[in-house]
C-alpha cells in the first residue's frame, strides 16, 4: 500500500467512527406520534431545533461528506 492509500484509509475509518458517534447522539425525530396521540406542531414549534440539534445536524453533514469524498479517492486511488 502506498502512503496515500495508508492514510485515505485512516481518514475513512476515523470519519466512520465519528458519524457513527454523531449519528447516535442525535434526538429522534417523533414525526408520526403527534398524529396517533392527537396532538398537532403549532405554528411557533415548528421548526425551532436546539442548538445542538443543528450542531450535530451541520457534523452529520460534513462527516458524511468527508466519508464519501474519502471512499471515492479511495477506490480511483486503489
Amino acid at each position: 500500500m502506498t502512503p496515500a492509500q495508508i492514510a485515505l484509509s485512516v481518514i475513512m475509518i476515523i470519519a466512520s467512527l465519528f458519524l457513527i458517534v454523531v449519528v447516535l447522539l442525535q434526538e429522534g425525530a417523533q414525526q408520526g406520534l403527534g398524529a396517533i396521540e392527537g396532538g398537532a406542531d403549532t405554528f411557533f414549534g415548528k421548526g425551532k431545533a436546539s442548538a445542538s440539534d443543528r450542531i450535530f445536524a451541520r457534523l452529520t453533514s460534513i462527516v458524511g461528506v468527508i466519508f464519501v469524498i474519502a471512499a471515492i479517492v479511495l477506490n480511483i486511488v486503489h
